[in-house]
């Protein structure tokens, strides 16, 4: 007898459903789907769960249980289901309730959403009453992280809160079978936030007269600063060669490609190359910035992305991108359909988001960043930078995660003590755990300016404020990081774990997979990290067991000294003489890295390397991309970090499959990789005339064959590989060293919800925090 048959009479069971479910139309969803199923009770929402009771028949029961699950709105994210029966009551019909705050417990907070279909149908539909209002919004999209300061998400607890809602809204936010029930920041052009077009201290009022105005200043090769959802962008043509270099000149950004904002997919395939997996990502909910191959004949300023292969494209998100990509009705105003987007800020600094910063930053008279400015009065409580992605065999791969990503949380597997984990020095994320929820900011920066660290203190109590207050706090070994200083001087008497750079990144990846505990064999390379032994680390191999919380170095790059610490960082052809000297190659002035210095820098460099004065053992395989760039005549000096491994990249992926003499890194029996055998071997292709393109792809397989290799000689037992570390965005390696570890008979491991780079470090740090607070606390 079928379970349907055997539930003929009421019943009354109790939901309680967690997980993104709050700010994504769950409840209006459970309305509906209880209605037609002629269920009564109710639902609402608390601080941790969406809680419902429906009664009626059994076997519609059932199938309220399995549309709940199988029928969520496309935006929630179900972690558990939690089902008891309950008695029956008297109730008729189905309601929606009061949200009930529970102390102690939270929901997660949902991510800002692109604007979706139905709303940009509504916002150039001159029948609509919302035709053309910037701030078109309903339950399934718009802002939510950026406009939130409180939980449960209710009006109250947003920036919205000062936006009385008309009586035709207010009848929407009340109505269970409208799209726009309980949709936090609705609004019409009668009740919502107003924008306007600010210049040379006039303002122009009124949307379409300031989107008119806009349209006309980029026209004219302005550059403008557009509110956005998570803060302002600058915007200018993309085509105006004088425009881009005024905005490049006034970020003080020399060479750092621009993202560009394209109206729509058709447009976006006249600049780059977009196959279907690309378009999705482009086109989702998220709406990231994605790089992408770019067209040879694009039509865009060179200064754009200069000398770069690939150009990051995003799709509008908010409407007013929509409107300000579109023709002004009755106005001879040219509508571009594409525009450079970038955060509205100099190098180095965080992003502007609030009125007040904007006019000190903005339009200061004694070095303003922009001509003018398209404003509005809807506030932003947290900024939110765009995010920007790679696609890779068809999976995304985070190079930032920001908006329309943060803060979604890291399930750890396991319950833990609240600890803020503050990340690293570049690229700089925290994350915050709640439980066993592990929830990573939006991108903050580089944490070298007083401004920086400030935006990273505001973010952190408003997170904190949101989540939890954190009794344990983890940061980086390295003992000049500002992050570490910072919390070392918040700790107090909370105990404070100092996590291995190249560990955490390892536990990131773990902990994104939810292989917390399974022992591993982690490639962890990057740039620079501060090594146990006081060097500096990045060509990493370490070996994790159960207790993920501890490692072993099981093998690593042969270190070679770092001339001048950071001159070398920022100047590949040092890196490049440092590696000759060690290989014991002549720096004779045929050769690309010894023709590029000065006469007093060689000097200064062999002093160094020959006394070990100024110098430090480094073991970075990010150095040696740098070195090989060099010493191929490609990059000598960089404007932005990791400038010379990326053009490396784009070198050896400009030949495709043509193959060269066969390059190769030694591994030791120890599991250490030495070059200098590869790097004789590149000078001598390089003096036969062979084209420093072969030998740049060259290098990436030697690097993938040295990787499997070294992998074998110490992973034993173990067959779980993961591969992580800024040098692992670089797309030919991954995928070469994937597949080789692959053919080896590894499971692999990279990553896809956090970045490889240091912007994922933090969630590894607050991992590892977490274990150890658990060995702790078993050891008591």
């Amino acid at each position: 007898m079928t379970d349907t048959l055997m539930r003929p009479v009421d019943v009354r069971q109790r939901f309680t459903v967690t997980g993104v479910v709050q700010g994504v139309g769950f409840r209006p969803f459970v309305h509906r789907i209880a209605t037609e199923l002629g269920l009564t009770g109710f639902v609402g929402n608390n601080s941790g769960a969406v809680f419902l009771e429906v009664q009626g028949l059994g076997a519609r029961i059932d199938e309220f249980g399995r549309r709940l699950r199988a029928e969520a709105p496309p935006l929630a994210a179900i972690n558990a289901v939690h089902v008891v029966d309950v008695d029956t009551l008297s109730d008729s019909g189905f309601r929606i309730v009061e949200s009930q705050p529970v102390a102690g417990v939270s929901t997660p907070i949902p991510p800002d959403i692109a604007v979706c279909d139905e709303c940009i149908a509504e916002l150039f539909d001159p029948n609509d009453r919302r035709y053309r209002h910037p701030f078109v919004t309903c339950t399934n999209c718009g802002p939510r992280f950026t406009i939130i300061r409180a939980l449960p998400y209710d009006r109250p607890a947003t920036t919205m809160s000062t936006f009385s809602m008309c009586e035709r809204c207010a009848a929407e936010y009340r109505d269970p079978a409208n799209r726009r029930f309980h949709a936090q920041p609705i609004a019409c052009p009668d009740c919502g936030p107003l924008l306007w077009f600010a210049a040379h201290g006039e303002r122009v009022d009124g949307s379409d007269a300031a989107l008119a105005a806009t349209q006309q200043a980029l026209a004219a090769g302005a550059v403008v600063a557009i509110k956005g959802i998570g803060g302002y962008h600058l915007a200018c043509r993309v085509d105006d060669a004088a425009a881009v270099a005024a905005l490049r000149t006034r970020k003080a950004r020399a060479a750092k490609p621009f993202a560009v904002l394209v109206r729509d997919l058709t447009v976006a395939r006249r600049y780059a190359r977009v196959d279907a997996t690309e378009a999705a990502v482009l086109s989702s909910a998220a709406r990231p910035i994605v790089l992408l191959r770019r067209r040879r004949d694009a039509p865009l300023a060179e200064a754009v992305a200069p000398g770069s292969p690939l150009i990051g494209l995003m799709l509008p998100y908010s409407p007013i991108h929509h409107l300000l990509l579109a023709p002004v009705p009755g106005v001879d105003a040219p509508a571009p359909d594409a525009l450079v987007l970038t955060s509205a800020n100099r190098s180095d600094d965080p992003i502007c988001f609030t009125e007040d910063d904007a006019a000190l930053r903005l339009l200061r008279p004694s070095a303003p960043l922009c001509d003018a400015v398209l404003d509005h009065d809807r506030p932003i409580h947290v900024p939110c930078d765009d995010s920007v992605v790679r696609v890779v065999d068809d999976r995304e791969l985070p190079i930032r995660r920001s908006r329309g990503y943060a803060p979604l949380p890291v399930d750890l597997g396991r319950d833990g003590p609240a600890v803020l984990a503050v990340g690293g020095e570049l690229k700089n994320t925290f994350c915050l755990t709640d439980g066993s929820r592990a929830y990573l900011s939006g991108h903050i920066g580089d944490m070298e300016t007083l401004e920086t660290l400030r935006a990273f203190e505001r973010a952190v109590n408003q997170l904190s404020e949101i989540r939890c207050t954190p009794v344990r706090l983890a940061a980086d070994l390295h003992p000049g990081y500002h992050t570490r200083g910072w919390a070392e001087r918040r700790a107090g008497d909370r105990p404070l774990d100092l996590v291995q750079h190249h560990h955490a990144h390892v536990v990131s990846l773990l902990a994104e997979h939810g292989r917390i505990g399974e022992p591993v064999i982690g490639v962890s390379f990057d740039g620079t990290g501060y090594g146990c032994d006081q060097t500096i680390w990045g060509g990493e191999i370490l070996k994790l067991g159960r207790d993920s919380h501890r490692f072993v170095r099981a093998g690593h790059l042969m270190p070679v000294p770092l001339p001048g610490g950071d001159a070398a960082v920022r100047n590949p052809c040092r890196m490049a003489l440092s590696q000759m000297w060690a290989a014991e190659i002549d720096w004779t002035p045929d050769l690309p890295p010894v023709s590029a210095a000065t006469p007093a820098e060689l000097r200064l460099i062999r002093s160094q390397l020959e006394s070990g004065a100024g110098c430090v053992p480094c073991s970075s395989m990010g150095r040696l991309f740098d070195a090989v760039a060099s010493l191929l005549g490609l990059r000598h000096r960089i404007e932005y970090e990791g400038q010379a491994a990326i053009e490396l990249e784009a070198l050896a992926d400009s030949i495709g499959d043509t193959a060269g003499p066969t390059l190769r890194l030694a591994v030791r029996p120890d599991g250490v990789i030495d070059p200098a055998g590869m790097l004789r071997a590149m000078v001598t292709a390089l003096r036969a005339g062979l084209q420093p393109a072969v030998l740049a792809a060259e290098f990436h397989r030697a690097v993938a064959v040295a990787v499997t290799e070294a992998v074998g000689k110490v992973a034993g037992p173990v067959r779980l590989v993961g591969l992580t570390g800024g040098v692992f965005q670089n797309v030919l390696l991954l995928q070469e060293s994937r597949k080789r570890l692959q053919q080896a008979g590894f499971e692999v491991l990279t990553h896809h919800t956090v970045p490889p780079n240091d912007g994922g470090l933090a969630l590894g740090q607050a991992a590892i925090s977490v274990l150890t607070a658990l060995e702790e606390a078993e050891l008591r």
